[in-house]
């Protein structure tokens, strides 16, 4: 199986599951957001995650290329630059957070952006003429 594929069943469902779990409880999450944007721990963590999941999305695959695969390789830099911005300036990431996440309505938005992004990553990594 390709890397692009393998990438692609992993993420796919996981973004769906993210995507779902916001939307059908967006009260919940606005209070996890606010809470974890004010915990150093679990902005460290966050961006140790984060930068971990990237490096290993890159080096599983990585290619600027003309079809969906093109779409792991944006999340792999996304994941990365991510866990960098969360480790190198967390005071400012914090802040960042705390101003753009305090409301329900844009983490509603990055639910639909999310959930959109995992069904086109599932869909593709487990069509049937896979192998």
């Amino acid at each position: 199986m390709e890397p692009a594929v393998w990438i692609a069943r992993l993420v796919g469902p996981l973004f769906v599951a993210i995507g779902l779990g916001i939307l059908l409880n967006a009260d919940f999450y606005v209070g996890a957001v606010a809470e974890g944007a004010h915990s150093a721990t679990l902005v460290y963590l966050s961006g140790v995650g984060s930068l971990l999941a990237g490096l290993a999305i890159l080096n599983g695959y990585r290619a600027w290329t003309g079809n969906w695969s093109v779409l792991v390789t944006i999340v792999g830099w996304l994941c990365t630059i991510g866990g960098v911005i969360r480790l190198v300036v967390p005071r400012q990431l914090q802040s960042l957070a705390a101003t753009i996440y305090s409301g329900p309505a844009p983490l509603i938005i990055v639910a639909i952006i999310v959930l959109i992004v995992g069904a086109y990553l599932s869909f593709e990594g487990y069509r049937t003429t896979r192998k």
